[in-house]
């Protein structure tokens, strides 16, 4: 027979076993999610299976409220567990809030300060409570609690001791989730702020402007570039419709595939569709050989068509079953070849009018303009005047060898009050001829073209005021009737749209004699 001190050797063995593995189990519950309402529950349960306990909660503080509210239970009902609210201070379990020490009420019985909100335990005797404080970096944000039946073999100081372990457990899950809520909250503020420094800084490296108007064409080409879908590029010629298309393929997924240019007014009609298409060997006169087209070449990439609104009515049939079916056929062959394009297409045409008067097909329209961008002019985006004109200094004054440090006040008025109907490439151009005539390393305003000069900057002021240029252009315009009535002055009057009386006075201010015109 076993003496008592191997019984108590072997029970002590036993609970140590009971110990670990119950907190195993509970670390392997806490492990499986970060919200708390999913693993309180079962770690309620497996406390209940090891311990024998009969009831077991988990109480939280609301801080705004000040209310401890029981938030999950073991053994209580639904309505026994909203029962559980108390203050601090209040009860057992406000009590362990307010201090932060365990409590031990051997017998809930014979404890008037056991109230027994949830009812659960009316009429109950030989019960103990046990409730411990779970805590947070010092703070108390919850209690652990365990009703069970409590005799002189169980050590109230061991179950305090392996509760106490287990709200550290909890304790450790609810900072943890809380730790993982804020990361979550602050990595989604990250992200929005990158986006919208991102939709504020997107701008492509081949492109120049910090006008309103040019950050919105950015914002469209950071949204559309990452898609597939077809952009038609619109606006007026000069205005860097080539950029933009650049900038949607090298910021497309398809950046490292083949990137084909055509420009649909620079070809012949009748060699574009062997271009755009290929053809077979003997398909006309001079096709010696099989030949792909642009579209074959540009297979897994980017085309891009300029001046689109340039295509004759036939080609704009095959386009639009290129578009649809995303198969071609060569010319002079039957064999229909798939290909895997992205189409981008530019024009400067107004192409609504084109498809009213019967020039331009409404389907095709349809077809290009999933994703239109627009392009403004130079002369909406003044701002941009000063930044493309630096750029370009600097651009052609390597390319020419040459050193200009600055542009001069007098030339910067002449190129911010100039209307640009050329747009960005009148521009560039200017600046181009501006640097090669430079010789002491600044760009005056004599180096810029005379379509730019003003009368000041020519010395060149108005030679008559208004009235003596109107009386001037008035004396031609009769002479020039009186020429042509071979000096009769009432057909000239007829002619110049006045009275007989009016001319007689203009012939008599000027001192012109008809008679001359007579012969």
């Amino acid at each position: 027979m076993l003496d008592m001190d191997e019984r108590i050797d072997g029970q002590h063995y036993r609970r140590r076993i009971q110990e670990l593995t119950l907190l195993f189990e509970i670390s392997q519950i806490l492990d499986r999610s970060l919200d708390l309402n999913e693993i309180i529950s079962p770690v309620l349960e497996a406390v209940a299976e090891h311990m024998d306990m009969h009831r077991g909660t988990v109480t939280l503080l609301n801080r705004q409220t000040g209310e401890i509210r029981i938030s999950a239970a073991y053994g209580l009902t639904g309505e026994e567990q909203a029962k559980g609210r108390y203050r601090l201070g209040e009860g057992i379990t406000g009590r362990v809030f307010q201090t932060g020490q365990p409590i031990v009420v051997p017998d809930i019985s014979v404890e008037p300060e056991f109230l027994d909100r949830t009812g659960a335990r009316s009429g109950v005797t030989s019960t103990a409570f046990i409730c411990v404080p779970i805590k947070i970096d010092q703070e108390i944000v919850g209690a652990l609690s365990s009703d069970r039946l409590f005799s002189d073999d169980i050590s109230s100081d061991e179950d305090v001791r392996l509760l106490t372990i287990i709200s550290s457990m909890i304790s450790r899950a609810v900072q943890l989730r809380r730790d993982g809520e804020e990361a979550k909250k602050a990595l989604e503020e990250e992200n929005s702020r990158l986006q919208a420094a991102l939709r504020e800084s997107f701008q492509p490296q081949n492109m120049i402007g910090n006008t309103r108007a040019m950050k919105q064409v950015y914002d469209l080409l950071r949204q559309v570039a990452p898609s597939e879908a077809t952009v038609l590029i619109r606006g007026e010629s000069g205005t860097g419709k080539e950029l933009i298309a650049n900038a949607l393929h090298y910021n497309s997924p398809r950046a490292g595939k083949n990137y084909v240019k055509v420009n649909c007014a620079a070809l012949p009609e009748g060699v574009i569709e062997s271009e755009l298409f290929g053809h077979e060997e003997g398909a006309f006169t001079g096709a010696v050989k099989t030949r792909k087209g642009r579209f074959e070449m540009a297979d897994g990439g980017t085309i891009f068509l300029d001046e689109i609104g340039e295509l004759s009515p036939l080609l704009q049939v095959k386009l639009l079953r290129v578009i649809q079916e995303r198969e071609i056929e060569r010319v002079g062959g039957s064999e229909t070849i798939p290909v895997d394009v992205r189409i981008i297409a530019a024009t400067n045409r107004p192409l609504e009018e084109e498809i009213a008067d019967g020039r331009f097909r409404e389907d095709l329209f349809y077809r290009l303009n999933v994703f239109p961008v627009h392009l403004p002019p130079l002369r909406e985006r003044r701002g941009d005047v000063m930044l493309l004109a630096d750029h370009f200094v600097e651009k052609y004054s390597k390319k020419n060898r040459k050193t200009v440090k600055r542009i001069s006040s007098s030339a910067i008025d002449l190129l911010t009050s100039y209307h640009w109907p050329g747009n960005v490439r009148e521009l560039e151009n200017c600046m181009e001829r501006a640097v090669v005539l430079s010789t002491d390393e600044v760009v005056h305003a004599y180096h810029l073209p005379p379509s730019l000069q003003s009368a000041e900057s020519t010395d060149t002021g108005l030679a008559s005021s208004l009235p003596e240029a109107l009386d001037n252009l008035e004396e031609e315009l009769i002479r020039d009737a009186l020429k042509s009535s071979r000096g009769n002055r009432a057909e000239a009057a007829r002619h110049l749209g006045i009275s007989e009386r009016i001319m007689g006075l203009r012939v008599d201010k000027f001192g012109i004699e008809p008679k001359k015109y007579r012969t």
